[in-house]
């Protein structure tokens, strides 16, 4: 075993190239890793490949990471569990290298995208399908005598049904929203084969038709009706009326995801259960790979609020961990350590001792070794990782640990 100030592995300073995961096998050493990608060196292609960018997410973890981590303590054939699945980086990647993989996760609509994400498609038929929804859309909407239909009326035999969500009404301009609902009807009244294919380019489209800024796509505050400066573009922008160029646009780019995907998906097993993992019946599984939620920084509901009203989907936010909405005061943290320990004890109950579990986390307070002690779990080694690229709520300097531990 590792002594703790052996298992601190230094931040790399760049001399050196980051480690490449084809590279990385059961022998190689946690001090020989270099996981501080520079935006040059991993861009966002890389880091977007296939359907790993099938639809924003805030708060996931790179690709390369976690293959990295795959190739060092799981083999094919084995399982690979993920109790806080999000949008289901973890299964992608096992998959991918024929490692079974299990994941769990309280947000209907990450258990939606992860399973677009993951399933077994007959690509033309997925092409089919979209491209058909996606020009019923486009006719029923045409303008008539130089005007859209009136509202909740009939359109080409399209019946809109009156729409009673107040979000809806206050974050789309009438034109977006008209065409969501008849893009959202088609799919519930057609015999398809692929529908949350069809519901997940839909909520897609719907997070950049709303009514807000350019630059402000991930946590918009209030809609934005009135031009307004533009820091993205240096020029005044108008607020977006309609939704069919990006039906259009990520009908093209959903299906070009797929068929990249489906050229290097294997035939392991991807479980996916709507759970809260910290009473979940588990599965069995050989190994844990997960980015848990932080404390006190995104609420994971919220982030996709309009796919929640465009698809009436469930919604289990007040059973989030960590919460942004809760903060991160002493009692906030405290609640977190008992709600992370109270999911790593559940999962690791069906694991083999010894089993390898590692945590990805951006943890500024301090948390991770407490949880570790609380779920009975054996630190094994923490790796820290510059995390030098700006996104989301990110302006400066950010670091995240890697804690391997291992089960008792």
């Amino acid at each position: 075993m590792l002594t703790n100030e052996e298992t601190r592995v230094p931040v790399y300073s760049g001399g050196e190239q980051p480690t490449n995961a084809r590279d990385v096998d059961k022998t190689t050493l946690l001090a020989q890793l270099n996981l501080n990608w520079t935006e040059k060196q991993l861009p966002q292609k890389n880091r977007t490949k296939h359907v790993h960018g099938l639809h924003p997410y805030l708060g996931k973890y790179v690709p390369q990471l976690v293959e990295i981590f795959l190739r060092k303590y799981f083999e094919p054939g084995q399982t690979v569990l993920d109790p806080f699945v999000g949008s289901g980086t973890t299964l992608v990647q096992a998959n991918e290298l024929g490692i079974h993989s299990v994941g769990y996760d309280i947000s209907a609509f990450n258990v939606l995208l992860c399973k677009v994400k993951t399933t077994d498609y007959d690509v033309r038929q997925a092409e089919l399908e979209a491209k058909e929804v996606l020009e019923k859309t486009q006719n029923a909407n045409r303008p008539a005598n130089g005007q859209l239909s009136l509202w909740a009326q009939p359109v080409n035999h399209i019946e809109i049904p009156q729409v009673d969500s107040v979000y809806l009404q206050e974050w789309y301009a009438p034109q977006a929203l008209h065409e969501l609902l008849t893009y959202r009807q088609l799919i519930e009244q057609g015999d398809y084969q692929y529908k949350d294919l069809l519901k997940v380019i839909l909520t897609r489209s719907a997070r950049s038709a709303r009514l807000t800024t350019h630059f402000d796509l991930d946590f918009p505050k209030r809609p934005q009706r009135e031009p307004y400066w533009c820091y993205k573009h240096s020029r005044t922008c108008q607020p977006t009326e309609e939704a069919l160029k990006f039906l259009a646009r990520y009908t093209t780019d959903t299906i070009h995801r797929i068929k990249a995907f489906m050229q290097v998906r294997t035939d392991a097993h991807v479980t996916i259960c709507h759970a809260d993992s910290r009473v979940a019946e588990i599965h069995h599984a050989d190994g844990i790979i997960t980015s848990p939620p932080y404390v006190g920084l995104i609420d994971y509901h919220d982030q996709h609020a309009y796919a929640y009203h465009l698809l009436n989907l469930n919604d289990n936010s007040h059973r989030e961990i960590g919460p942004a909405s809760s903060g991160s005061s002493e009692r906030a943290k405290r609640q977190y350590q008992e709600d992370m320990a109270q999911v790593f004890r559940n999962v690791s109950q069906q694991m083999a001792g010894g089993s390898p579990i590692i945590v990805v986390a951006g943890d500024r307070h301090d948390l991770y070794p407490e949880i570790a002690c609380m779920s009975g779990l054996e630190e094994e080694a923490v790796l820290r990782r510059h995390v030098n690229r700006r996104t989301g709520r990110r302006a400066g300097e950010f670091y995240e640990s890697i804690f391997i531990w291992r089960t008792l």
